[in-house]
């Protein structure tokens, strides 16, 4: 969590979510509400039109369309929610959402996060509740908590990493991974077991053992992976948690530490995600390890996908899950697997287009067991973001039977708001078999108050003709009518002379048109 950063809200109301339906997968604006980042989303397996999501620091959101519309509510509990959201879903459509508990709430002395805590719901249709705590081991502070259901058993595997001191220089002060499970739907928890054999530091940086993800295999194995100052490291227990192995095993080093820098990001890390494959497919069993590093210098993030295809006994070579030119950032990565399909699926962020600090949201899926990567843009249009505002630690996606939900925080300066896509997998299909890629246009910022500025990746070289059009279809101006070549194209189109008001844009390129509400503001 790193939660020197963060801040208390109150307060209840409803979201009024945005769908930007030009984008081939829709974005859908969940919240701007309470300053929120640092998402995470879950499914029911039972009916995938149900999702809950959650982000910092109180935030809970309900989607009964399967992501098209959302409500917001701010959770409670007699103890303080103070982030670090984790929500997963069991196979009776019950909802679990973890998080932190400061029960000073309003200080970072003791006793700050003491605990880790869980709210449920039986239903999406119903509030999430407090159900209990566990990990309380005062005063040592409780923190960056995962967890992942059982799906033949509904049993629930936490991990998480626990602070002497956090924040601390001492050496005297250190960091471990713990594990509990609860086999009775969170009402009570097994007593924390130590599963790292070698500790870090209290600092919560590159020496502190952080980012335990846990997953189940198709045999009641559990699994988990973190980062550390031995790079990225692994456990596992073949009998549901009750013993493991007596020493964590190296998966593959990380250059640079998890803990780097991205240009106007407060800060950034390259914790690891940890999923195994349950589907009936070929790739049953297959286990997966997820990060991002800097293994080719700060200039170049990169996200990397580990594989081992006997329980963790041996690992392949790290492979690269983005598929563009080195020298860009690509970073908060998440990953998990579509257990009735076993195709893996990715977030990150993503500057391949820019040679700036503006972001996209780019995803990525592979149906082949991790071999390799279909990469496709998310996000309806880059955004800046300002270092200045904290953005939160990691992103979010959650996958069932092709129904496939993202979840990210989005920064434009210091507006903070959090979003999915509604993935279309019948174009990544499609592409897949080797069909055109598709015309990608972005504009940004929308609203606009001065200029827009309009980003488009041609497949081939095609003639290109842009008009600025009122809502009646009056034509305000041509913005661009020329032979455009193959590749990234960026050009502005200025509105500060323009009303207030809604305005569309018509972009016609070779054959086919594309289309976009523009909103002018002053």
């Amino acid at each position: 969590m790193r939660a020197a950063v963060f801040f208390t809200w109150a307060g209840v109301g409803l979201s009024t979510s945005v769908l930007h339906a030009q984008s081939q997968h829709p974005n859908v604006l969940i919240s701007v509400q309470n300053s929120p980042n640092e998402t995470s989303i879950a499914i029911n397996p039972k009916n995938t039109q149900q999702l809950i999501a959650g982000a910092n620091l109180n935030n809970q959101y309900t989607s009964q369309d399967g992501g098209r519309t959302w409500s917001w509510r701010t959770l409670t509990s007699p103890y303080s929610v103070w982030g670090d959201p984790c929500v997963v879903a069991d196979t009776t459509g019950a909802f679990y959402y973890f998080h932190l508990s400061n029960p000073g709430a309003t200080s970072y002395s003791f006793p700050f996060i003491d605990r880790l805590l869980v709210q449920r719901t039986a239903a999406a249709s119903q509030p999430l509740s407090y159900r209990s705590y566990f990990a309380l081991n005062p005063p040592k502070q409780q923190d960056k908590e995962w967890v992942v259901v059982d799906p033949k058993t509904n049993a629930l595997y936490a991990t998480w990493t626990e602070f002497d001191n956090y924040g601390s220089l001492s050496t005297r002060d250190s960091t471990r991974i713990l594990f509990s499970k609860s086999l009775d739907q969170a009402q009570t928890w097994s007593t924390p077991q130590r599963i790292s054999f070698y500790g870090g530091d209290a600092v919560d940086e590159d020496a502190t053992v952080e980012g335990a993800v846990p997953a189940v295999g198709p045999n009641g194995e559990v699994y988990s992976a973190w980062a550390g100052p031995r790079g990225i490291v692994f456990n596992r227990s073949l009998d549901r948690g009750l013993t493991w192995l007596p020493k964590e095993r190296t998966i593959v080093s990380q250059p640079g530490g998890w803990d780097y820098a991205i240009p106007g990001i407060s800060r950034a890390n390259g914790l690891p995600v940890t999923a195994c494959d349950l589907s009936p497919g070929p790739y049953r069993g297959n286990l997966y390890v997820n990060w991002s590093d800097q293994r080719n210098g700060p200039s170049d993030t990169d996200v990397w996908l580990a594989r081992s295809t006997d329980g963790g006994q041996t690992w392949g070579a790290p492979v690269r899950v983005n598929n563009d030119p080195p020298g860009r950032h690509q970073f908060f990565t998440w990953m998990t697997v579509d257990q009735k399909t076993g195709y893996l699926w990715f977030v990150f962020y993503d500057r391949r287009s820019y040679p700036d600090t503006r972001t996209d949201v780019y995803g990525a899926r592979s149906t082949d067991g991790g071999l390799t990567f279909q990469n496709f843009r998310l996000s309806q249009s880059p955004f800046l973001p300002n270092e200045g505002t904290f953005f939160g630690d990691y992103t979010n996606i959650t996958a069932h039977d092709n129904v496939v939900r993202p979840v990210w925080t989005r920064l434009d300066n210091t507006q903070l708001s959090v979003w999915t896509a509604l993935i279309d997998v019948t174009v990544l299909a499609a592409k897949g078999r080797g069909a055109l890629p598709e015309l990608m246009l972005q504009t940004y910022p929308n609203p606009a108050s001065h200029t827009l500025h309009l980003a488009l990746d041609l497949p081939a070289a095609a003639l290109t003709h842009v008009e600025l059009r009122t809502t009646t279809g009056q034509l305000l101006r041509t913005a661009l009518h020329q032979t455009l070549p193959a590749g990234h194209q960026q050009f502005t189109v200025p509105v500060q002379d323009l009303p207030a008001g809604i305005y569309l844009l018509d972009v016609k390129i070779g054959t086919q048109s594309l289309h976009r509400r523009v909103t002018v503001l002053h």
